[in-house]
């Protein structure tokens, strides 16, 4: 690789510009460490273990029950659950099986799933056994081409005695009914199923490995595809790049072979969770933690706190929100919890302030680093040197490894600016999507050719440093980033028009008056003639229209809303204005 501007100053020492990348499946990541140390734990759960050996075995049971059940090369298999050990045992038995994972966010609504669920042509799905989520697949499936749903319950991974007590008292969650004829149970499948592969072969750089859904720039719901040569290449990447450097002035390492261990606080359906950790874990031989609700506990999110606390946990990716949790709640009670076994942590999705990045590093003693991608680029495209000397804050550092960063003009996405002038940030890579699933035209319009390369390009506006750091200042489209995740006006304006009620929706992001980096979704409504609402009965009409972060906490009528001359609803005047009180 030709030396770029991000190589010429603070580029950090132990790391390549370029790397060589297997021609293999992902699933060969999990297949290695379970021949290379298969007896090394994978998954700790509520005290039950499963090592890498035993997850393989299972996965190639998964991988075996799907193709006797019809499904083939490049059929789409729905995965509707939270971190539990079953996520990576079915993402990888889908991929032997030669088919691709969906992610499907647990927290979806009916209505939200059945878009995902049509849109993939998903033929088979598994469920979490839960009160709402299993009820809620049932009715996603309606009209869809699944033609199954595979029940896993937290039983499944939980001792004989704590099954059968936690099933008396009623804490492990269960469905209230079960549609017989739809459905069947992962315990049965993993009982049932042969255990040897069936050896589907898969072209690395031309075969999917998952459709993971974003609102991209646009709002509408499009499908991510990412093949194995993008997650494998990024995930290469990743542990090319991240060097731990004790405070002590020892000597930096890479993150060791099996003795790291992670937790899985972020969701494995999103991009972030699933490369960063749970692949991620695997290609480290590491042990992982899997949190179903992070938000657990009193206070809410301590569940977090007592897991490090207990597993001594070495790694931790997240986003500013849960860094900002932490420091909170341990601050309020530092002798109930010991952090000081982190050493590493990726921030990211959402602007880091420093003095969180410093108070959360004060009580761990760990070093966080912030990084920048999107679904798009198997997530991550740049990275802050993991170093307290050379990271930058304010900026989300370097394109990592065979990773190129231009900024290019607002109109056209064609013409190269400057270093130091604001753009498009653009993006290219061997992480890069191939592209959008049955979305060719869309496609299209966020590829450009430079030098031979195809770049993406991320609808985020910022600019290159004169040392090479990207920095990012705005977003080029009107989403709202809460908690990390992203929320689009647009489709929540689409479900706001549902209501009898409403003639006119424009929905903003506001910072939060605690957390000025986190937002939450603000909605100015004008009604029909002659109708009367409350703010309170339109936030209770949205809670099963919409996952909960996209649901506005504040609603405001007003008699009009700022118009453009064609009739579009202006959304930077009204955030101007609210932004102005």
């Amino acid at each position: 690789m030709e030396d770029q501007i991000w190589h010429k100053y603070h580029w950090p020492k132990n790391v390549k510009k370029t790397l060589q990348y297997p021609n293999e499946p992902l699933y060969k990541i999990l297949e290695n460490t379970a021949e290379k140390s298969g007896e090394l734990i994978y998954t700790v759960f509520s005290g039950t273990t499963t090592t890498y050996a035993e997850a393989n075995t299972a996965a190639n049971r998964v991988a075996n029950f799907l193709i006797q059940n019809g499904v083939k090369k490049g059929d789409k298999v729905a995965i509707f659950l939270p971190n539990t050990p079953h996520y990576p045992i079915i993402f990888f038995g889908i991929l032997k099986a030669g088919a691709v994972a969906v992610t499907c966010n647990p927290t979806y609504t009916k209505d939200e799933l059945n878009y995902q669920l049509k849109d993939s042509e998903a033929i088979f799905i598994f469920v979490f056994d839960h009160e709402r989520f299993t009820p809620s697949a049932y009715e996603a499936m309606k009209g869809t081409k699944v033609k199954k749903v595979i029940i896993c319950s937290a039983k499944d991974f939980l001792s004989k005695i704590k099954g059968f007590i936690g099933g008396l008292i009623g804490k492990v969650p269960k469905s209230p009914y079960y549609e017989t004829e739809k459905t069947l149970f992962f315990k049965d499948v993993m009982q049932s199923s042969a255990t040897k592969p069936e050896g589907i072969k898969i072209d690395p750089k031309e075969d999917l490995a998952v459709l993971i859904y974003t609102g991209g720039t646009t709002g509408t719901p499009k499908g991510v595809m990412l093949t194995h040569y993008n997650l494998y290449s990024n995930v290469l990447q990743l542990d090319e790049f991240v060097w731990v450097h004790p405070d002590d002035g020892s000597e930096p390492f890479k993150l060791r072979y099996g003795k790291e261990v992670y937790i899985g606080a972020l969701p494995w359906y999103h991009s972030y969770g699933l490369t960063l950790t749970m692949i991620g874990g695997v290609y480290k031989a590491a042990t992982v933690i899997p949190i179903p609700d992070p938000r657990a506990g009193k206070p809410p999110l301590s569940v977090v706190l007592e897991e490090i606390t207990k597993h001594k946990v070495t790694i931790l990716h997240a986003v500013p929100t849960i860094y900002a949790a932490i420091v909170n709640i341990y601050s309020q009670n530092p002798e109930k919890y010991d952090l000081t076994s982190v050493i590493g942590c990726g921030s990211g999705a959402a602007p880091l302030a420093p003095e969180l990045a410093k108070n959360f590093e004060r009580i761990t003693g760990g070093t966080v680093f912030e990084a920048y991608g999107l679904s798009e680029t198997s997530p991550v495209a740049t990275l802050n040197p993991t170093n307290k000397i050379q990271r930058k804050f304010g900026s989300v550092g370097f394109p990592i490894s065979d990773t190129f960063v231009k900024i290019v003009d607002l109109e056209t996405g064609k013409k190269e600016l400057p270093i130091g002038e604001d753009g498009e940030i653009a993006l290219a890579g061997p992480q890069i999507m191939k592209g959008y699933w049955n979305k060719p035209k869309a496609t299209a319009e966020v590829f450009r050719e430079f030098e031979g390369m195809k770049f993406f390009l991320t609808g985020d506006i910022g600019h290159l440093d004169e040392e090479g750091y990207t920095i990012i200042t705005d977003r080029k489209k009107d989403m709202v980033i809460v908690g990390g995740l992203k929320a689009y006006p647009r489709e929540i304006e689409d479900i706001l028009y549902g209501h009898p009620k409403i003639k006119l929706a424009a929905v903003i992001g506001l910072p939060r008056e605690d957390d000025p980096t986190n937002e939450y979704v603000a909605a100015y409504l004008v009604l029909k003639d002659g109708e009367t609402a409350t703010e309170e009965e339109i936030i209770e009409w949205c809670k099963d229209k919409m996952a909960g972060y996209k649901r506005p906490r504040k609603v405001e009528f007003r008699d009009e809303l700022p118009l453009s001359t064609i009739g579009k609803v202006l959304r930077r005047v009204i955030k101007e204005e609210e932004l102005k009180k």
